[in-house]
């Protein structure tokens, strides 16, 4: 009676593929940056590395019912693709795999993330497809945010400093009016 779903988004960001390959994959820096995910730590502590059949920790946030459930790395290629398969079932699914792959081009990478999931609920099908559809849309868009945030601050601070001296210059052509009225 098992069902599947099948979800699989693009997005292109404009960083390295291997910038976003650590990003999306490492589990101490994807929980700094993903909403979805409120811990993310691997099972053999901290010296584990990103390889292969190493098993990680997860917890999803509490808006997506604060699931934990263990998942084991696999197809890890750097930096070109890599995702994580659950070890058992989670919640309503009998199995769940997120994928990434990271494809470089001009001007930034694409990025795709997949995610399939085995329902083990006839009844729960459309809610939990929607669910996980806005589970890869919000992480793409995070994983963005992510990226373009150190840009994004120093486009903000450059526009702050050119306001800055221009108030300072129209102050100062003022005071200088000023001045050369006086001596009229």
């Amino acid at each position: 009676m098992a069902e599947d779903i099948h979800i699989r988004q693009s997005i292109v960001v404009r960083a390295r593929p291997d910038v976003l390959y650590r990003l999306a994959l490492e589990p101490r820096r994807r929980v700094r940056w993903d909403p979805n995910l409120a811990r993310a730590e691997y099972e053999g502590g901290e010296n584990t590395r990103l390889t292969p059949n190493v098993r990680v920790r997860f917890k999803f946030s509490r808006r997506l019912f604060g699931l934990s459930f263990t998942a084991k790395y696999g197809q890890l290629q750097a930096p070109l693709r890599g995702g994580w398969e659950s070890v058992r079932h989670v919640g309503p699914f009998e199995r769940l795999t997120q994928s990434w792959t990271f494809k470089a081009m001009p001007g930034g990478t694409e990025v795709t993330l997949g995610m399939n999931g085995r329902i083990r609920y006839r009844w729960v099908h459309k809610p939990v497809e929607r669910l996980m559809h806005n589970l890869v849309i919000s992480t793409l868009t995070a994983l963005q945010r992510q990226v373009d945030a150190p840009g994004a601050q120093l486009m903000e601070d450059m526009g702050r400093e050119m306001q800055r001296k221009q108030k300072e210059e129209q102050k100062a052509a003022k005071e200088a009016a000023k001045a050369a009225r006086r001596r009229r």
